[in-house]
């Protein structure tokens, strides 16, 4: 068989066997919460397997590989920081759940009436295309590749993938998405592990120089980003809608220890993924097409497309969750039609379209989704620390103040390279000036809320 061949060979593998698992029939409570079919909420390693392999994506495996291959180790620690999410939205869920909301769009309407869920719904739908959208770029990257840099088998993959992934996750909505998340977790696991083993004991590897390697480029930016993540991790989360959907399925007990489990796995999954860059480049390896090429050349055929498995069966799970809280969001917090599965397989079609609109742009760096994503929720970290964990009152004023510092931090980094953003934030490098951005958004959320007068809340509020 020809590599092209192979490579869709494992892609209809992947997308046959998540068909085959996903629910023929499921109840309306099903569709949008999850519950099988008896009614009850999934066990404790079925919402591990479901946050770990939704939030191991195909966009944040290559993001880490290649923040490892130009900042080295420092580079993989940065983006395996952002796991650090699920502590703190492990923290955030809890006391969200003592205090009796069933969403964090339900603590904000509680806090800023109607002005609070509306702007958090606002950079929640931005998310899920951006996140369509991205793990989508994925799977054209890699059929590009394989068919020699064509860029047309890679539109047509995007496509293709696209609407198998509509299909079945239209079929059952979150229920499907729970249990398909299950066997590609462990699909997941069994290619990773395969093509890390095979790094591990390939000519020329060494530990010690791998995790004192500087990457390509130096390290130094790569500690940049790990501050900027450490700045982004306290909100980040509040804002992933496929996590905060995830924090209300099981108990607060079990619900808890899912995502102290999906942390430590999730973390070790990223970081040895981006090891894969980091090797490419101790090794001094030069890019050629993109790191999947420069793989391919690395490893040899069967280790590249274990890699490629493990990034196509990250990119469904994905896409399939994505979905499915879009459906949620439309449907059950912006209430845009009637608790149907009708109206919510109408919501998962919308979100997809708009994703796959996202492609017909011109961007092809997958960190700068994050680093916008990111900066944008920061808007949310006043109330997190302030509202949630202070047990203090943040004021309307400050709240909206904090979105609007948070908006334009994240446009601000999205045209980085316009002159007025580099007047404002310096002539560094990028990752300098998102850092800047960070700092600016925070003392801007945090002043307007104290500025604004934050009070000790009543034991009944």
């Amino acid at each position: 068989m020809t590599e092209p061949l192979i490579l869709i060979f494992i892609a209809v593998a992947i997308v046959g066997a998540s068909v085959y698992v996903s629910p023929r029939h499921v109840s309306v409570d099903g569709f949008f919460s999850g519950a099988n079919s008896e009614g009850h909420a999934p066990t404790l390693w079925a919402l591990v397997m479901s946050q770990v392999t939704t939030w191991i994506f195909a966009r944040s495996l290559l993001t880490a590989a290649i923040l490892g291959y130009y900042y080295g180790v420092a580079g993989a620690l940065a983006y395996t920081a952002y796991y650090m999410s699920f502590i703190t939205g492990g923290y955030i869920v809890a006391r969200l759940r003592a205090r009796g909301a069933r969403s964090f769009q339900e603590f904000l309407r509680g806090e800023f009436g109607a002005t609070g869920p509306l702007l958090y719904n606002i950079v929640i739908a931005l998310r899920l295309m951006s996140e369509v959208f991205a793990n989508l770029l994925v799977v054209g990257l890699i059929f590009s590749a394989v068919f020699g840099g064509a860029e047309l088998a890679g539109q047509i993959a995007m496509v293709a993938m696209a609407l198998t992934a509509l299909g079945y996750s239209a079929l059952g909505g979150l229920r499907a998405s729970l249990r398909t998340d299950v066997f590609q977790m462990g699909f997941f696991a069994l290619v990773f592990a395969l093509a890390f083993l095979a790094m591990v004991f390939s000519d020329g590897f060494s530990l010690g120089a791998v995790l004192t390697a500087p990457g390509i480029s130096g390290s130094y930016n790569g500690w940049v980003l790990l501050i900027v993540a450490f700045l982004q991790v306290i909100s980040y989360p509040a804002h992933d809608p496929v996590m905060m959907d995830r924090g209300f399925l099981a108990s607060p007990e079990v619900t808890f220890r899912s995502f102290l489990h999906a942390f430590w796995i999730s973390a070790l999954c990223i970081f040895g993924f981006a090891l894969f860059g980091v090797q490419a480049s101790v090794v001094g390896a030069e890019l050629v097409g993109g790191l999947m090429g420069t793989w391919k050349t690395m490893f040899g055929q069967t280790v590249w497309f274990l890699i490629a498995a493990s990034l196509l069966v990250s990119a469904m799970s994905t896409l399939d969750s994505a979905l499915a809280s879009s459906a949620r969001l439309a449907i059950e917090e912006l209430r845009l039609g009637a608790r149907t599965i009708a109206n919510g397989r109408i919501a998962m079609a919308v979100f997809m379209l708009g994703g796959v609109l996202f492609l017909l742009g011109d961007t092809k760096t997958l960190f700068d989704a994050v680093a916008v994503s990111g900066t944008a929720s920061m808007f949310l970290a006043p109330v997190i620390v302030l509202g949630l964990w202070m047990n203090l009152r943040v004021s309307l004023w400050a709240y909206v103040i904090g979105f609007i510092a948070a908006i334009l931090g994240a446009v601000a980094y999205f045209f980085q390279a316009d002159p007025l953003v580099i007047a404002i934030f310096g002539e560094g490098h990028k990752y300098e000036r998102l850092l800047a951005i960070c700092v600016a958004v925070h003392v801007i959320g945090f002043g307007s809320a104290v500025a604004f007068g934050c009070r000790r809340r009543s034991v009944a509020g």
